[in-house]
């Protein structure tokens, strides 16, 4: 198809399905190749870019006073029609010239439009590129195109695979698809995307491929039968297919002859809208198929232009001819041997083309053609671009600029790199370095409407914009879903692993193919991580379903516990009945059982014993620093001035026998009032400095201890110098040992309440709780050395107050005839 003009675009197209290849023998001269099987699809693009120039010769805004010619070939989807076809359209040789009275012939093309095959664009797009002949695909996908080192000239309307790959993957990560199963062509185009697949879902890790299967580009019954029982016996019900019509066709056939269904089907943009494909016999199993469609547009004035597409208004032009005759089942005269006899019509002319049904009518789903609308303005804008260009300021060398009459076609190149318009649609066009669009593709559903019609319908879209980078947008309502549910199927090799669980991989098989084992005690599921779990915080433990971290348990001697609350009543009744002692001993205090070897050390020794009943107290609740500092220190000193105490009084009694013998009265100067006082106090000040020496150096402190129990937080006082607590104990027992063993060399002196005995029955249980503590406070955990210790510290309290102070008030309060100084010291009658 041509038309001269003073520029010529060209054009590669595809009328026909198929070509008959010549014998090769060598023995005899080949024949033509010839092409048969009309493609209405392809004539309709052909006449789409005819329509086009014809649309800007008339536009007086774009390239005035310049008319627009074009040369279009049919390439018959081969190779060696396609490729041959493009180097006689940059060589200027075609099969006849045209002279006109200047003797010069049709111009060569400064630009191409075509090619539709990835393929067959590879091919030339590298020979154009070395003459940087612009070459601007309407449909070639292939993303391996975007290489400027080997297509430098190479520029296109469709976005490239690689971004055709990832809006695929970004349905199948809208939908929950994590399984899926991929056919590709065996072509550049099919082969292309499988890469892009692997690559781009490799570096995701959210979706993987159940099985890559190849087509075969023949009718191959064997071959497809192998691949449908594939899909079959796989697990993914969502299959993607990366292949031209042709190829699925067979494929098809045998998914229909094994009844294979329920499955949901993912179609590339190459047959998304293939009528061949969208018949009764095949849409009981393609019917809810999501398709990958290049952008719909609209072209104003097309469906009139191809209303004129008339054999007598293209008297020259073969290809209409074919068109009418495919059309209307006829044929112009004179027709092929016996077609009129066998019933064969022959065509006038004259028939009507809307009283037919015929697909080169239908501009309400324009895509490719849109494409080729695009791609003819891109180089009518650079063309236009160039020639506005003022001399002496141009980009070329010396600042020159292009001229009609010297047109080079790598001139060109450098302004449709950088044109830059909108289309009546409103779609601006601009190519990226790599020769790209902003890409933007249409997600179709396919629906069997109830009369048996077939109709695409828009749900969605991906584009990529300058800003917001790849966005989708899916209107889940409007899909048909071809199942009993209606509803979007489960594709997944494993489902999710429920919270308090981690992925983990099945050897060989892919990642998205794994088994869910339950994270370890104190760790949950990860949300960001799903193959590691988490560690909780220090203070946390993981819950029974190990999906969150809750509060770890704590454990201390708490006053809510009963045992705490035992103790806490049992501290507080030592410590009332201290007070009801030193009342009565108040009280009775000019008695002579209480005036009796020092009164005063006997309310010392109340006072003492109610501050040892009352330390316990610090050895209950949540452990704190001041807590932790005082109980021990505390302890300490309370119990050495208990002791001391006992021992003044122990000794004090020894003084007072001996001084009772003749020549013994000596002793008592040295156990006077104050030396009693000072001895009490000398020997409670050394534990004093002790408690000091220990808080300033190593001083106790809070510990949560975690070793107990993992999922317990166990507070605990830690003693800080072992040595410190050594000695505070060690002081203590020593003092004890002293006062029992001047209390039992005691013992037996003469006197009817000899209180040596009731000293040395004191400390004999004072040593013995003392002595049993170290070893069960070692190795009590816990609250519960905490326990053993508030134990000791009551048990000998109130050994030495029942031992000291019990038979002293059983005299007082009911025997009161023995509270006579005759009778404490023998000389009065025992009743």
């Amino acid at each position: 198809m041509r038309k001269s003009g003073d520029v010529i675009l060209g054009g590669l197209f595809h009328s026909h399905l198929f070509s008959h290849f010549p014998d090769l023998s060598f023995t005899s001269e080949p024949h033509q190749l010839s092409c048969h099987g009309f493609d209405v699809l392809g004539f309709k693009q052909a006449q789409t870019m005819v329509f086009t120039i014809d649309e800007i010769n008339r536009n007086p805004n774009l390239l005035p006073n310049v008319t627009l010619g074009y040369s279009l070939y049919d390439t018959c989807l081969t190779m060696a029609i396609g490729f041959g076809a493009a180097l006689s359209l940059v060589n200027g040789q075609e099969e006849q010239i045209i002279l006109d009275d200047n003797c010069v012939g049709n111009p060569p093309v400064v630009g191409i439009v075509g090619d539709s095959s990835s393929t067959r664009s590879i091919a030339i797009s590298t020979v154009l590129g070395l003459y940087r002949v612009p070459m601007v695909s309407y449909f070639a996908t292939c993303s391996c195109l975007t290489d400027r080192q080997k297509y430098p000239s190479f520029f296109r309307t469709i976005p490239s695979d690689a971004f055709q790959v990832r809006a695929m993957i970004q349905i199948l990560k809208h939908f929950g698809w994590t399984w899926a199963g991929l056919l590709i062509s065996d072509d550049d185009y099919g082969l292309h995307a499988a890469r892009s697949f692997q690559s781009d879902l490799s570096l995701s890790g959210e979706v993987c491929l159940a099985y890559i299967e190849i087509l075969p580009p023949d009718n191959d019954p064997v071959e497809a039968r192998r691949i449908v029982d594939v899909m079959k016996k796989s697990t993914a019900r969502v299959v993607i297919v990366f292949a031209h019509d042709s190829y699925m066709i067979n494929v098809m056939e045998e998914v229909v002859r094994q009844n294979v269904t329920g499955l949901q089907w993912i179609a590339s943009e190459a047959w998304t809208a293939a009528d061949v494909l969208q018949t009764p016999h095949f849409m009981p199993f393609l019917a809810g198929t999501l398709g990958i469609a290049i952008r719909r547009g609209e072209i104003p004035g097309l469906r009139d232009f191809l209303l004129q597409t008339r054999p007598d208004l293209y008297h020259n032009n073969s290809m209409v001819h074919r068109f009418w005759e495919f059309t209307f089942q006829c044929r112009f005269a004179p027709p092929p041997a016996g077609w009129v006899e066998g019933g064969g019509a022959l065509c006038t002319g004259e028939e009507d083309l809307e009283l037919v049904a015929t697909e080169l009518l239908d501009t309400s789903n324009l895509r490719p053609e849109y494409n080729v609308y695009k791609a003819v303005y891109a180089l009518a804008y650079a063309l236009d671009d160039m020639l506005q260009c003022e001399p002496g300021k141009g980009p070329f060398s010396g600042n020159s600029c292009g001229s009609l009459q010297a047109l080079e076609p790598w001139q060109l190149l450098y302004y449709l790199e950088r044109v830059n318009f909108t289309t009546s649609f409103g779609d601006q066009v601009s190519f990226d370095e790599n020769g790209d669009v902003l890409p933007i593709y249409d997600i179709i559903n396919l629906l069997w409407l109830p009369d048996g019609r077939t109709t695409n319908q828009k749900v969605g879209e991906v584009k990529k914009s300058a800003f917001k980078g790849e966005e989708i947008t899916i209107d889940e309502e409007k899909i048909f879903w071809n199942f009993e549910n209606k509803k979007p199927p489960r594709s997944v090799c494993s489902e999710s692993c429920p919270p308090g669980t981690r992925i983990v991989r099945k050897k060989g098989q892919p990642v998205c193919c794994f088994d869910c084992v339950p994270c370890s005690e104190g760790e949950i599921s990860n949300e960001t991580n799903s193959v590691e779990c988490i560690s909780c915080p220090e203070d946390f433990w993981s819950s029974p379903q190990r999906d969150h971290c809750v509060p770890k348990k704590t454990e201390f001697l708490s006053y809510q516990e009963p045992l705490g609350i035992c103790l806490t009543v049992t501290s507080l009744l030592g410590t009332f009945i201290c007070a009801i002692v030193l009342g009565i001993f108040i009280y009775h205090r000019s008695t002579p059982i209480v005036r009796a070897n020092n009164s005063e050390l006997s309310f010392q020794l109340l006072l003492s014993l109610k501050l040892c009943f009352l330390c316990s107290l610090l050895f209950i609740g949540r452990p704190r620093l001041w807590t932790c500092q005082l109980r021990h220190a505390a302890f300490g000193i309370s119990f050495v001035f208990c002791v001391s105490c006992i021992l003044v009084k122990t000794m004090v009694v020894l003084a007072v026998f001996k001084a009772s013998k003749p020549g013994g009265e000596s002793s008592l100067k040295w156990f006077g009032l104050m030396q009693q006082r000072g001895t009490v106090l000398i020997l409670t000040f050394i534990q004093a400095a002790v408690c000091a020496a220990w808080l300033l150096s190593s001083s106790p402190t809070p510990h949560k201890n975690t070793q107990y129990h993992k999922d317990k937080i166990v507070y605990e006082c830690v003693v800080g110098s072992t040595v410190g607590f050594a000695v505070l104990l060690g002081y203590i027992g020593l003092l004890a040992s002293l006062s029992f063993l001047i209390a039992f060399l005691a013992r037996n002196l003469p006197d009817s309440f000899n209180e040596a005995k009731l000293i040395t029955f004191s400390m004999l249980i004072f040593c013995a709780v003392w002595v049993a503590f170290v070893p069960a406070y070692i190795s009590s955990p816990g609250k519960y050395a905490d326990t053993v210790e508030v134990f000791a510290i009551l048990a000998s309290s109130f050994g030495l107050l029942v031992a000291l102070f019990g038979p002293k008030c059983y005299i007082i309060l009911l025997r009161p005839e023995r509270n006579t100084k005759k009778a404490i010291m023998g000389r009065g009658t025992k009743p």
